[in-house]
Formats: C-alpha cells, structure tokens, sequence
C-alpha cells in the first residue's frame, strides 16, 4: 500500500460523471465527505446525446443491488424492460426462442444508459458535499504535489486533491498519470471486431420485434444484437469484423448484404443504410491493470470499473461490475479501523479476481452469442441444464444465472462451473450405465 497524505480530512476528487463517478460520488456524499466532481463532457442535462454510442446497458442483479444503495432500484426498473430470454434469428428470418433461466421467470433488463445516467447524476447533485463540474477535461495530475489540472472553454482550471478517484472509463486520463510507472502492469487486448448502431423503429406504434427479448442474429464470426427501448423502438448493434466494415461502402451494396443474411432487419430498418454510412464505428477492448492504488508525496489515485478493469460487453456486466466497485468502496470504507488507506487495500485485493473473472466470461460469450448458439450441440445441453436446475435447484444452477440473477463474486463462478460440469458427466454416464444394462437384462431374457 503507497504512503498515505496525512489531510485530517481527505479532499477527494472523482474524475468522470458517468455511471460508475456519480454513484461513487453519492455513497461518499452520505458519509459526509465533501466531493468535487470533474466530467469532460458538457452536462448531458442540457446536450443531446452522442448519436451511434449507446449500447443499451442490461441491467441485472449486481446493478439493481447497488441502485438499491441509492434509492434508484425501483426508478430503474419503472424505465426498464425486462428480457427473460434470447430470440435467435437465423440467416433465413426464423427464429427460436430460448429463455434465461430454468423456470423462464427470471429476466435482465435493457435501459437507456443516458437515462440511467441522468437519474443517478440528478441524485449526486442533490446529495449534500457533491460538487459536480462540466466541460473539464483532466491534462495533469501531480500525485507528489496533489494538484489536477483541467482544459475548460474558459481556460485553465486548478484544483488539489489528497485523493483521486478514477472513474472517467476504459480510455482513462487519470490512469495515464501512472501508466509507466515502475511496478504498474498495464495492458489493453482489442478484439478484432468493432461495433456500430442501427435502429429498428417502432411499427405502427408498437414494437416491429419482441420486447421480451435480447434478439441475436448469430452469423459464425459476426453477430448483431437488438435490445428493446421505451420509445418501441430497438437498438442493434453490430459486431462485425474491421474487414467486414470495410468492405461495405456503397449504399447498393449495404442494402444488398442486409437482405442477404439479415433479411428480416432489411425490412424492418427504413433508415438501415444512412444510420450504417452515418454512425461512428466504436472499438472493443479489455483493460487490465495493477495495482489499482498508486501512492505520491502528496495525493493517492485509485483506479474504479472501467478504468481498471473495462471489458467488452457479451455478458452485459459492464456497468454491473463497475457498480459493484463502487459499492465495494463504501462497504471497506464501513469496515476499515484506519479509513481510507485499509478500505482502498481491501477494494484492490476483494475485487482484482473478481474482475479478471468476469473479463475471461464476457470473452467467451461473445464466441457463444456470435457461433455457439446456433449448433444443435449447444442447445442440447442448454436444455439438459434447464432440466438439472429444474430437478436440482440451487444445487445445479447455469452460468448465466449465477452471472446474471445472483450476486455472487464473479470468481467463485468459474470453479463451480467445472464442479457441475464433473457431475454432469457423471450423471450422463450413470444414465448411460443404466441404459445399456436394460439392454444386456433385456437382451439375455430373450435368450432365456
């Protein structure tokens, strides 16, 4: 653990007002803490979102646990709609529904992630001691003097802080003060495949697709999805390769690829081509770093969600995970003796294996969602899962549902995993067993 200031009372500063800043901020507000908070952007209360940079969020049991801390729980699920299930798309047009857990009861949940982030940043500012600021964009921070320097649209602006607190995402300036430092691993894993938004609007006043439903149009190497919004409209995203991107440039030719393997979107999507041509492409990366917690003469920078540890979004955990830091912050802050030094050692050390886990999860539902959902193998044994949850409950229970519908640490999840798939195999071959002696006992009452 680097040296801590000695300030009586910290000066704390987080750097991002997005989701993960603005909890943060509040749960440190209710502690009586005074917080200054810097966002880059400009107050997304009086500017119109970025066009083609939403990826609706899928909000699920870790998420809604950590709005409960701020009273947002049930605000959030008034704005949401829950999906209980996927609706796979195949290149012909059908379509099959496949639902998320056993009993078909339980559900993820899309929202608007500018929504969301507006309701948590309206009840940051309302909380005593939260002071947030826009249009700040971080260009210094001296961890051996404290001080944090901002480019605004009227100059230069100072502050100082004893703490720092990272929350401004993947791309982090604040990170960057200690990328190259000694002892600080650093790495960022791009995937080959980037993303970019089109829209299916409502028909006729309704939904052209299935709200109840996370739609997959799967396709081997590339996928698009679908998430419903309030509005019955629904946002896609595609997830194709660079070279895939590439090579659609004319409007003839992206019409011309739509109707050939995504058929039932070419109908639906009246703006498919300009949202294509006009929509930015995003990149999709995996950030992993360490340590979390970085100690000057002066001031302490704590790394918080995605600026530690971004992952790509398969498993739809991550504005979960980083809502979890968050709360895992002020759960160390109520039990560390010597408050902020022992609650940020107990924050990097509780959540490092954690988050490690679930980017490796994330990774490979993508290879699930874009190629594996589709094979009459995997639907095989999605269906046997169901059927051991439903005869085994709480004993045998499926990763998804563990990731999605409970809240236990993400890595816990993988080593149970291998334990049910033992007993899966053991099962299948004691059922197997008892097959084939039937046969034998059969067989030789024949001869008899």
């Amino acid at each position: 653990m680097p040296e801590w200031p000695t300030a009586d009372e910290p000066r704390v500063v987080i750097i991002g007002a997005g989701l993960a800043g603005c909890l943060l901020a509040t749960l440190l507000g209710r502690r009586g803490m005074q917080v200054n908070v810097y966002e880059r952007r400009e107050d997304p209360r009086a500017a119109p979102p970025e066009r083609g940079r939403s990826i609706n969020l899928a909000i699920s049991a870790r998420g809604l646990a950590a709005l409960d801390h701020v009273g947002l729980r049930e605000q959030a699920l008034s704005r949401a709609l829950p999906m209980h299930g996927r609706m796979v798309h195949d290149p012909a047009g059908g379509r099959s529904f496949r639902p998320y857990s056993a009993d078909g009861r339980r559900a993820i949940n899309s929202i608007s992630r500018s929504e969301l982030n507006l309701a948590l940043l309206d009840v940051a500012v309302k909380t005593p001691g939260v002071n947030v600021a826009f249009g700040c964009r971080l260009t210094h921070l001296d961890l051996d003097t404290g001080e944090l320097r901002f480019a605004t649209d009227e100059g230069p602006r100072l502050a100082q802080a004893d703490l720092v607190l990272a929350c401004d995402g993947a791309f982090s300036a604040a990170r960057r003060t200690v990328t190259f430092r000694t002892g600080f691993t650093f790495g960022q894993d791009y995937l080959d495949h980037r993303y970019k938004e089109l829209t299916i609007p409502a028909r006729d006043g309704e939904f052209a697709l299935d709200p109840d439903a996370l739609h997959i149009w799967p396709r081997g190497e590339s996928m698009m999805i679908a998430l419903p919004n309030l509005d019955r409209s629904f946002t896609c995203t595609l997830f194709w390769t660079s070279e895939q991107f590439a090579a659609l440039r004319s409007p003839a030719q992206i019409a011309e690829h739509f109707q050939a393997h995504y058929p039932d979107v070419a109908e639906l999507a009246p703006d498919l081509v300009e949202d294509y041509l006009h929509n930015p492409l995003g990149s999709l990366a995996t950030i992993r770093a360490w340590p979390w917690v970085h100690g000057g003469a002066a001031a302490t920078l704590a790394l918080v969600g995605d600026a530690a540890h971004a992952i790509v979004p398969f498993f739809g955990q991550g504005a979960n995970c980083a809502f979890e830091d968050c709360v895992e912050i002020d759960r160390c802050l109520a039990e560390s003796g010597n408050g902020w030094p022992g609650a940020l050692a107990a924050y990097e050390r509780r959540r490092k294996a954690n988050c490690d886990a679930i980017a490796e999860m994330a990774l490979d539902n993508f290879v699930e969602m874009r190629d594996r959902v589709s094979s009459k193998a995997f639907q095989a044994k999605a269906a046997a899962g169901h059927w051991l949850e439903r005869r085994l409950p709480g004993r045998f229970v499926s990763r998804y549902e563990l990731v999605s519908f409970t809240t236990m640490p993400y890595a816990e999840i993988p080593p149970r995993m291998r334990r049910q798939a033992r007993l899966t195999a053991l099962a299948a071959a004691g059922i197997a067993g008892l097959g084939a002696a039937t046969v034998v006992g059969a067989s030789r009452g024949g001869r008899r």
